[in-house]
């Protein structure tokens, strides 16, 4: 039981070298996450789109 309480302090003072993100930071952050996952899910579907037709079209020969 001792080493388990060992390790939540051990965490517990680790946590606290943290440099958390304000905000402004994190919002931010997480505008380019979701605005890059919108580009590159585009792109996929574009890719996906023009795989699909070459394949169609290999197909119907």
């Amino acid at each position: 039981m001792s080493k388990i309480t060992e390790y939540f302090k051990d965490t517990k003072a680790e946590l606290k070298h943290v440099i958390w993100p304000s905000k402004s930071q994190t919002f931010y952050y997480t505008l380019i996450v979701i605005i890059l996952s919108v580009v590159i899910a585009y792109y996929l579907g574009i890719f996906d789109f023009i795989f699909s037709s070459w394949l169609q079209k290999v197909i119907a020969i």
